[in-house]
This record gives C-alpha cells, sequence and structure tokens, in this order.
C-alpha cells in the first residue's frame, strides 16, 4: 500500500490506496448536472487522492480545466467559485411559486415549480458567466450571405472564456503535472478529437469546444478547424485513459450524469428525459463491456502461450507482441451515477438554480463517501480478473437522508449485472 500523494495536505479523511500506476477521473457531459462531479471531486480531495490523468467532456471538460488548473488545496474552492458564477438565485417568481405551495401543504410541487421557472429563466435570460441569448438569432439566408459555424446559435458563450480565465491558471493546466485530456468533434469531419495537454498547450477555447453543444452554443474555432460539444459522438471520455493503460494498473473514478435505467415515459416531455438519459449514457456501457471482452481475450491468450515452448516465446515476434497484450495491467472502475431528484424533468441539464446546484454537489459528495465505505473496491484486481466495475447505487439501498422525496421510501438497490455502467 501507498500512501495517496495528497496526504501530504494533511486532511484528517485521508485513506491509502495500493500503488496504482494511474488514477483516473472520468468526467461526463451533463450541463447543469455537473454540480454533482465538483461533489464527488470535494470527496475526493477530503480522503487525500490526486488524480493523475483527467478527462472530460462538456461540462465534464469545464470541471477538469477548474480541477486542473488549480493547486490541490485551492481545487474545491475554486470549483464552489465556478459553479456559484454560473448559478443564479431564484427571483421574486421563483420563490413565491415555491413559498404559495408550501404553506397550504404541498412542499413538494413548490420545489417542481422552483425547479421548472429556473429552467425557463435559463432559456430566456442565459446564465451569468457563461452564456447569453443573441440580440438577433441568425435565421436561414441566401447562400452568399452564410454565417461560419461559430456565428450560428441561439447563444453566445464569450463569456465563459473569461470565467475560465478567472477560476482556472492555464499554465498549471498545461505544466503537465496532471494529465488532461478533453473532447470535441471535428465539425467538418465528424470525428471525435481529444486536446490533450500532453501534446500541444491547451486553452479556453479547447475547454469551450468541448462544450459547445449545437444549435444552443455556437462552434468554436481552434486553428482553422470548427469543433463542437464532444458528447454528440461519445458522452463518456473513458476510453483514452484505457486505451493508453493497457500495461498499466489503472483506478478511475468515472463520474456520470445520467442513467441508462429509469421508468417508461408517460407524455412527450418524458420521453424527450428518457431520450437525453439513454444517448448520453449508453456509451459507457458499451466502453466498459468492450473493456471487459478485452481482458477475457487477453486471459486466454495468456493461457495458451503456456502451452508454447519457452524458446519460441522468446525468439518469436508474433508470440512476444501476444506475450505483451496477455501481461496488460488491471483497471479498476469505482462509477459514480447521478440519480435525479423527484422534482427534475426534462430540463434538468439546464435547470441551473442555486438551490438545485447545491442539492447535486452534496449527492455526489455522499456517493464518494459511501463509495469509501467499501475499502475493498479499492484494491488493485487480479491480472487474471484485469476487470472489475463497482457502483455504489448497485450494491446498497440509499441511506435515509437520499430516500425518495415524493414519498419517503429508499429506493431499491440496482440488480448487480456483471458489467453495468449506465
Amino acid at each position: 500500500m501507498r500512501r495517496s500523494p495528497r496526504n501530504k495536505l494533511g486532511q484528517s479523511n485521508s485513506i491509502e490506496l495500493p500503488s496504482y500506476d494511474e488514477i483516473g477521473l472520468v468526467l461526463q457531459g451533463g450541463g447543469a448536472l455537473g454540480s454533482y462531479q465538483a461533489g464527488v471531486y470535494e470527496g475526493l480531495a477530503e480522503a487525500g487522492i490526486e488524480p493523475t490523468w483527467i478527462s472530460g467532456i462538456s461540462i465534464g471538460a469545464l470541471n477538469t480545466a477548474i480541477i486542473a488548473g488549480n493547486a490541490p488545496e485551492d481545487r474545491v474552492e475554486a470549483l464552489r467559485g465556478f459553479w456559484n458564477t454560473i448559478c443564479q438565485p431564484a427571483d421574486f417568481l421563483g420563490h413565491m411559486g415555491a413559498l404559495i405551495p408550501t404553506v397550504f401543504g404541498f412542499p413538494n410541487i413548490g420545489r417542481r415549480w422552483s425547479s421548472m421557472w429556473s429552467a425557463t429563466r435559463t432559456l430566456t435570460e442565459g446564465q451569468k458567466g457563461f452564456f447569453e441569448p443573441r440580440v438577433a438569432v441568425p435565421m436561414p439566408l441566401a447562400h452568399s450571405a452564410r454565417k461560419l459555424p461559430n456565428e450560428v446559435s441561439f447563444y453566445d458563450t464569450a463569456a465563459l472564456r473569461a470565467t475560465l480565465l478567472k477560476y482556472a491558471n492555464f499554465d498549471r493546466i498545461n505544466d503537465g503535472n496532471v494529465r488532461v485530456s478533453v473532447g470535441a468533434v471535428n465539425v467538418r469531419t465528424g470525428n471525435l478529437v481529444y486536446f490533450d495537454n500532453t501534446k500541444m498547450r491547451l486553452e479556453p477555447e479547447h475547454f469551450m469546444a468541448s462544450g459547445a453543444l449545437p444549435p444552443g452554443f455556437p462552434a468554436v474555432e481552434i486553428e482553422g478547424e470548427y469543433y463542437w460539444d464532444g458528447g454528440l459522438v461519445s458522452n463518456t471520455p473513458l476510453t483514452e485513459i484505457i486505451s493508453e493503460s493497457q500495461h498499466r494498473d489503472t483506478l478511475v473514478f468515472q463520474v456520470d450524469l445520467w442513467s441508462s435505467k429509469g421508468t417508461l415515459p408517460s407524455d412527450f416531455l418524458d420521453v424527450s428525459e428518457r431520450t437525453k438519459d439513454i444517448q448520453y449514457s449508453s456509451r459507457t456501457r458499451a466502453i466498459t463491456a468492450f473493456v471487459s471482452q478485452n481482458q477475457k481475450h487477453a486471459r486466454m491468450i495468456k493461457e495458451l502461450l503456456e502451452h508454447i515452448p519457452e524458446k519460441v516465446r522468446r525468439n518469436h515476434p508474433l508470440i512476444k507482441q501476444a506475450q505483451e497484450i496477455a501481461d496488460g495491467g488491471a483497471v479498476n472502475i469505482v462509477h459514480l451515477i447521478y440519480k435525479d431528484k423527484f422534482f427534475e424533468g426534462h430540463y434538468k441539464d439546464y435547470e441551473f438554480s442555486n438551490d438545485t446546484m447545491g442539492e447535486h454537489w452534496a449527492s455526489g459528495l455522499e456517493d464518494i463517501r459511501r463509495s469509501f465505505g467499501h475499502p475493498e473496491w479499492f484494491e488493485i484486481p487480479s491480472h487474471d480478473l484485469g476487470f472489475v466495475t463497482h457502483d455504489v447505487h448497485r450494491y446498497e439501498a440509499p441511506p435515509a437522508s437520499v430516500a425518495d422525496e415524493a414519498g419517503g421510501v429508499p429506493r431499491e438497490p440496482e440488480p448487480a449485472d456483471e458489467v453495468d455502467a449506465g
């Protein structure tokens, strides 16, 4: 066992981890739900765990910039500053709409109203320090008058650049102390690319490109190419870490904002919400299933190699290559998946109220603390097994504090699939 590097900061809740070669933090896209990731990171910080590699998409990329762009002891405070900047307090209608039903004994109706009204304000007003509505939305014009991709959107995200510069030091991001990878889609080619601080200098535009979800947000131009939100192709940047960790023992904290499991929709708004859940979470399941299958193949190769004479194994180039595949590292994924609140609807990814942000944050902090209550999850998997995944919602019922708010009854734990990453 080795002590996490951040224990030198003296946190009282620091824990010990085995000697992993890589500690990854994977942050999915999900707009306003991203404060859940900030809560998870606070839990990592209080446990003294410092990621060596952070990979993000969309809002996950913005959180990545704040984490990697600050000294370890300043990261949680910087995340709070960022989220308090881009989230807004309730206005008069929001307060009254929540208060009046509560006075008459219907607090759930009041909470739903305040959440819905906040999302409506986001659509009409934008979010301070993040985006604002364009004065004139570009409309279809004659071919000769068409605009560039970075001019065609409902909102202008220019304010986000200043916010990122305020809360993240880009010299620190690029100093190589923490590896950073953020995904975006090349608008011209349709290819997903990762901007990586080991291969280029990262600037605010690289992180803004990762979160440029059309048609709401404009494409971001970088070196003559235009980029959109990486979630259009893959909302979970797990493969970027896994693909380069084949021969390294790797612990990954994967923080997802969309759950593949949910209730059947009963109206068109439910259909919209359920579609988002499936669209943005399904790639995770495909990736983890792929990794698990690769590990099974590696075990098969290793068993077959035992039947080949040692002299052949030492000298034959193809056999040596097969040996390298068979000797791959072990991957342990600790999965944190946001679970919807009773008051949320199809607008949950653009509901940026301060109250909801705080609840998301608290959920992330609670989930990672509960995960640390299972120290056996953090052991390095045997190389014969090669790959394991853990999810606190899969193995245990939630405590009373996160019981279903609508009925006060704790949710049942989800069934433990062989590889359940959604």
